[in-house]
């Protein structure tokens, strides 16, 4: 099943987060995430102007409310960043990438 058609679980705290082989699994299925110090998936869209970042960020809050898992956004003028973490474990998760994998759909 792909990251994407799954749904994120949440985190009660007291696990691990994820080593960097598992990282590494887990980002080759998600397109265009970098991983800041294998704690933060981070990624920026671009857009032609203000109104179309808000509307992707509408679009991203929409998405972490159904799953309960939400990321950090900054809207500016053409672009949109978004971070995801675990913030219970202070790094990353499976659902970490489940999250960015429907951000991602939703970008398309």
């Amino acid at each position: 099943m792909k990251l994407s058609e799954r749904s994120c679980v949440p985190c009660k705290g007291g696990v691990p987060p994820l080593g960097a082989e598992e990282i590494a699994r887990l980002n080759s299925q998600i397109s265009g995430w970098q991983v800041n110090d294998s704690k933060r998936l981070v990624k920026h869209f671009k857009f032609d102007d203000f109104k179309q970042a808000m509307v992707m960020a509408d679009k991203v809050a929409a998405i972490a409310e159904q799953q309960g898992h939400h990321p950090d956004l900054l809207v500016r003028w053409g672009e949109l960043k978004v971070e995801i973490w675990t913030h219970k474990i202070d790094g990353l998760t499976e659902s970490d990438f489940i999250l960015a994998a429907k951000v991602d759909d939703c970008a398309r």
